[in-house]
C-alpha cells in the first residue's frame, strides 16, 4: 500500500488563484463537492457555520461539481455570487472543472476514494455534499454521505478527534 499524502495537491480555486493543500498542514481538511442547485445545497450554511467556528484547525474546500443530474449549472462567477449571498460563504472553493467521479476523476477525488493511495477508503462522492475529512498530518480519516449533516453529533466528534 502506497499512502500519499493530500498535501501534493493544488487546484485552482473559484476567484482565479491556486488551493495549495500543503499550506493546510497541522489543520483538519475537509473536502465535499458541492452544487447550487441539490437538494441539499442548503448545507452551505452548516458548512460555513464550521468554518466559522473551528476556522483555526479546519480547513473546508468546496468543489463544485455538475457529475449529479447537472445540479452545478453556474459558471466560476455564478457560483461565487450564489454562495456569497445565499450563504455568506467565505471557505475556498476549487473552479468547477472537477469532476469527482468516474473516468475523468479530478486526482484529489481519486485520492480520496482510492485505497491504494489513501489507506482504508474506496467510497466515491455518491451525491453532490459527499463530505472527506483529513487529520492534521494529511491522513484521510472520515468520510460521510451527503445526508449526513456537517453540524451532526457524528460529523462534529470527527473534528473533535485528537491528532493522529
Amino acid at each position: 500500500m502506497t499512502e500519499a499524502p493530500i498535501y501534493q495537491f493544488s487546484v485552482p480555486s473559484l476567484d482565479g488563484k491556486t488551493i495549495d493543500f500543503s499550506s493546510f498542514k497541522g489543520k483538519k481538511i475537509l473536502i465535499v463537492n458541492t452544487a447550487s442547485k441539490c437538494g441539499l445545497t442548503p448545507q452551505y450554511e452548516g458548512l460555513e457555520e464550521l468554518y466559522k467556528k473551528y476556522g483555526s484547525k479546519l480547513v473546508i474546500v468546496g468543489f463544485p461539481a455538475n457529475n449529479f443530474m447537472g445540479q452545478e449549472p453556474g459558471s466560476n462567477e455564478e457560483i461565487s455570487a450564489f454562495c456569497k449571498k445565499n450563504y455568506g460563504v467565505e471557505f475556498p472553493l476549487a473552479a468547477k472543472s472537477v469532476v469527482v467521479k468516474g473516468k475523468s476523476q479530478h486526482p484529489v477525488f481519486k485520492w480520496l476514494s482510492d485505497p491504494s493511495q489513501n489507506g482504508w477508503n474506496g467510497r466515491d462522492p455518491v451525491w453532490n455534499f459527499s463530505k472527506y475529512i483529513i487529520d492534521e498530518h494529511g491522513n484521510l480519516i472520515g468520510y460521510f454521505d451527503p445526508g449526513v449533516s456537517p453540524l451532526s453529533n457524528e460529523f462534529i466528534s470527527v473534528l473533535h478527534s485528537p491528532q493522529s
